[in-house]
């Protein structure tokens, strides 16, 4: 008989990803954020960014990092979720956040986002959580606001011509910093 401590049905399971997670990670972000599919989450990108979000590389590179990783969320063995922790100096970086579209809108988000906020703190020491957020995302943007999150009005430039990142279907895009305090 086997018994190894299972979870709750229902209950969220996070660990570190592994390089052969690298494809279903991919769909999953590209479901929450391009195509029709994204559509059904509140989340996606589709209206302002066509093509790609990333690609088996892009994850590949944040699962190998040395001074961070990409968090999966489980429940029921099924992948409903990643975020990406980088660890930068005295603050960590948060990124690559993705909830199925299926489940976006139901309180999985808040869940998430407070136990990247716990590992980064206990992890590293991380005394403020970073994210960029494309500047025209008012939805988002007011979403992680409600989190203790604030806008610093500091501001970087998309990538525009690198379709890595996606094509953008306006010429206003940008990345603004949000930051919160973590102590």
């Amino acid at each position: 008989m086997d018994t190894t401590p299972r979870p709750a049905t229902g209950e969220l399971v996070f660990r570190d990803a592994e390089p052969a997670d690298a494809d279903a990670l991919v769909s999953l972000i590209e479901s929450a954020y391009r195509g029709d599919s994204s559509r059904s989450g509140w989340t996606t990108e589709a209206d302002i960014l066509e093509g790609q979000r990333t690609d088996p590389d892009g994850v590949l590179d944040v699962i190998k990092t040395t001074d961070g990783k990409l968090l999966i969320v489980e429940r029921d063995g099924a992948l409903v979720a990643c975020c990406q922790l980088e660890s930068r100096a005295d603050a960590a970086y948060f990124g690559m956040f993705a909830v199925r579209p299926d489940l976006q809108g139901a309180g999985l988000g808040k869940v998430i986002i407070a136990e990247a906020e716990r590992v980064a703190r206990e992890s590293w020491g991380a005394g403020e959580m970073h994210m960029t957020v494309i500047s025209v995302r008012d939805d988002l943007i007011a979403w992680y606001e409600r989190r203790g999150y604030r806008r610093t009005g500091k501001m970087t430039p998309f990538p525009y011509g690198d379709e890595r990142f996606g094509v953008p279907q306006r010429t206003d895009l940008q990345f603004e910093l949000l930051v919160k305090a973590l102590a």
